[in-house]
């Protein structure tokens, strides 16, 4: 089969210069796609210097954040006649039989939509992201965890997008592409979320594994840890997070989901981690986004 690597990237030139020729050794990729989102650290000219014909870049004309640059690359590789696309930021890095492992569970299971198990780089028994294991209310953060709810190797309809994360052609012809307007956060959990409504075969492939560093305070615990909140110390983050969160949950969960999430943050930002001046910012971008305004992180660009 046909695969091509889309990685969208801005201004971690270090990062991408590990990235790259990781995926330059892996067999069995036909393309590395390089979406460059404006970068001005030199990551343009180093791409350009690049003697491999495998390994194509674009340079967009503005930073369109995680959410365009994905728009970008995963239309890309399709005209490029790509049946399967393997997603990734510039910051991770898959181990080397990561993709064989994915390969192999695509051919013998069937899946459209499948990922590895994304470890923090720092303590790889962890996971970077912490998942809800289908059937319940559970939360993980430890590999151990994962491995243990595993069935037959895989975790079912759960998968973390965008981190190295396979994609058949097939699905995104049936599903379109990531919403480019939603910038960052937020953007890959709506594709997860319209490819389970399309009934996509999606799952975590336990045995592959893919580092990405931990960062922010992802799930943080709240309400005498019941519960958990995505909290990032950057308003930029918040704001496309409580805008696209909450156009996400409208759209795929209904108004009661979405009158949770705005407790969750009431309750968080005046006890848990008190920061009264994140309410207003977060109905702001609530607000704008159910206005279907998407220009309000602009203020926060650096």
């Amino acid at each position: 089969m046909r695969v091509q690597a889309v990685v969208v990237t801005f201004n971690r030139l270090a990062m991408l210069q590990r990235l790259v020729p990781r995926l330059q050794e892996t067999a069995g990729l036909e393309r590395i796609l390089v979406v460059d989102n404006a970068s001005t650290d030199g990551t343009g000219e180093w791409l350009a210097e690049l003697a491999d014909e495998r390994v194509s870049h674009q340079t967009l004309a503005s930073n369109t954040g995680g959410a365009g640059g994905f728009h970008h690359g995963l239309a890309w590789a399709v005209r490029e006649g790509a049946e399967l696309v393997w997603l990734m930021d510039d910051d991770g890095m898959p181990a080397s039989d990561c993709l064989d492992l994915l390969l192999e569970r695509v051919e013998r299971d069937g899946l459209e939509f499948c990922g590895p198990a994304v470890l923090a780089e720092q303590d790889p028994s962890r996971l970077c992201f912490p998942i809800r294991l289908p059937g319940g209310t559970r939360v993980v953060h430890d590999m151990a965890a994962v491995e243990g709810a595993a069935r037959e190797g895989l975790i079912d309809d759960v998968v973390i997008p965008f981190n190295g994360v396979l994609v058949t052609r097939d699905l995104v012809e049936r599903i379109g592409l990531p919403r480019e307007e939603f910038f960052i956060w937020g953007d890959d959990v709506e594709y997860l979320w319209r490819a389970q409504r399309a009934g996509a075969r999606i799952a975590t492939v336990v045995d592959a594994r893919f580092l990405h560093p931990a960062t922010d305070d992802l799930g943080t615990p709240m309400m005498f840890g019941r519960t958990t909140y995505n909290h990032t110390p950057s308003d930029l983050k918040h704001y496309c997070m409580a805008r696209n969160n909450t156009l996400n949950l409208r759209a795929y969960r209904g108004w009661v989901h979405v009158l949770l999430f705005w407790l969750k943050t009431l309750w968080f930002y005046l006890f848990t981690k008190p920061q009264p001046a994140r309410i207003p910012l977060s109905a702001r971008a609530a607000v704008a986004g159910l206005r279907g305004d998407f220009t309000g992180h602009r203020r926060y660009l650096r």
